[in-house]
């Protein structure tokens, strides 16, 4: 399973959560720095428990957004342990996920407490072969805002064996509805280190309280590199994006007022390197598992301490290196609790031409219920669009529509050649995703 996901070895955190999942029979709390694998950590021992022959929901998997309950899901089927799995989440109607959980049936679910509240009171989802319990974030999704949510769904669930518990930060209360005081605890959080040391810091002074020339000459200054610039507000987010795709960037927002389709897009766009600038609200700071994050800038500074380990925790994941720049106005100072020293940065003024980003993503009408792979598609790609293998990037393949990245320069090509094309013997619209 491993090979599958590209990974090939574990960290000392997964190797001992593992094992004190598949062997132990107490609950775990595992507490680990944000970037460090803890969906792997508990994901490849819960393959190994929950019996494939069964059509029953065996887990569930709770968490606080529907951003993580989409990625986990990804997560597990590209492992291919052969268990079915779900993501239930906010956003969308239950019935269409009740639909599909009935043509599925999954036996492991990840989602929101509210939605699987909503499924449970429904019959959509049966309590009673639940033997296993996620609560991935477990801060998060333990605060005030959750709290009824989370006391009534886990009231629903009497069958339930085990419980596992993940973060990146230690939460300062665990309810007594958790029940957990006689967990295996494993904390791999280094008290003393607030950042990880791959990470280096640099401050960036604006002239001026309006930092978007500041912004633009640092983001030119960057490159093409993966940079997520934070803001503390939505309508910042909109303002600064607008900004910069006026100024020639290739740009990505994300906040939580989106529509799901809208965030979904925005987040495919910037994984996939068609973006290379995610605008957002510290929505994206948890949650989000994108490798190759090179930069977070902090336009809004951060307010307290657990808002900058999660918005610097977005880089140097797994062992990779990265840089956090804090962009301070004439009225402004790095916080306090910020530890570690932060070294000046002025961004080259010599040229400030934004660099187009790698990729360029299509939208294909076609999925799985037309019998679509990812094979089926990049064959696509070649043989009807003109494009080399290494032209082509990331491929998902949704129910009913497929996202694919190829080469920017080739973007009209593609378009060109495409049109009126058949996949599979079946005609299907291509356009760019904007």
């Amino acid at each position: 399973m491993l090979e599958k996901l590209g990974i090939t070895e574990l960290n000392e955190m997964q190797i001992e959560a593992g094992d004190a999942i598949l062997r132990g029979k107490q609950d775990v709390v595992v507490l680990s720095p944000t970037g460090s694998g803890k969906t792997l950590a508990y994901l490849l021992p819960l393959v190994q428990m929950v019996d494939v022959q069964s059509d029953q929901v065996q887990a569930l998997v709770i968490v606080p957004g529907r951003e993580l309950a989409l990625q986990s899901d990804r997560v597990l089927r590209d492992m291919g342990s052969g268990l079915r799995s779900a993501a239930c989440y906010g956003g969308r109607t239950a019935m269409d996920e009740h639909r599909r959980l009935k043509e599925l049936r999954p036996q492991i679910i990840f989602g929101t407490p509210g939605r699987l509240n909503d499924h449970l009171d429904k019959g959509n989802i049966s309590p009673y072969g639940v033997r296993f319990l996620v609560i991935d974030e477990f801060d998060k999704c333990l605060e005030m805002g959750f709290h009824d949510e989370m006391t009534r769904l886990l009231k629903k669930l009497p069958g339930v064996r085990r419980r596992v518990l993940l973060s990146a930060t230690d939460a300062e209360q665990i309810p007594d509805f958790v029940q957990i005081d006689r967990a295996c605890r494993l904390d791999y959080l280094v008290e003393e280190q607030q950042v990880s040391d791959r990470v280096t810091l640099y401050e960036v002074k604006s002239p001026v309280k309006d930092k978007l020339a500041t912004l633009k000459a640092l983001l030119c200054s960057l490159g093409d590199a993966q940079s997520v610039v934070f803001l503390s507000y939505r309508d910042a987010v909109e303002r600064v994006g607008d900004y910069l795709r006026r100024e020639g960037f290739g740009v990505s927002i994300f906040h939580g007022g989106l529509e799901q389709k809208q965030r979904e897009d925005a987040l495919y766009k910037f994984s996939n390197a068609s973006a290379s600038v995610m605008v957002c609200t510290d929505l994206a700071s948890r949650g989000l598992d994108i490798p190759d994050i090179e930069n977070v800038i902090h336009y809004h500074l951060p307010q307290n301490e657990q808002e900058l380990i999660h918005r610097v925790g977005r880089t140097a994941r797994w062992k990779r290196s990265g840089r956090a720049f804090f962009i301070v106005g004439p009225e402004e100072h790095i916080a306090d609790f910020v530890e570690g020293n932060t070294e000046p940065y002025e961004p080259a003024a010599a040229d400030l031409t934004p660099v187009a980003p790698k990729m360029a993503t299509v939208y294909i009408g076609k999925g799985k219920k037309d019998k679509i792979s990812k094979g089926d598609i990049m064959g696509f790609l070649c043989k009807k669009g003109g494009l080399a293998p290494d032209e082509i990037g990331r491929i998902d393949v949704t129910d009913r529509y497929a996202y694919a990245a190829v080469s920017r320069p080739r973007l009209q090509q593609v378009l060109r050649l495409t049109k009126g094309e058949k996949i599979k013997g079946v005609k299907t619209v291509v356009e760019p995703v904007k």
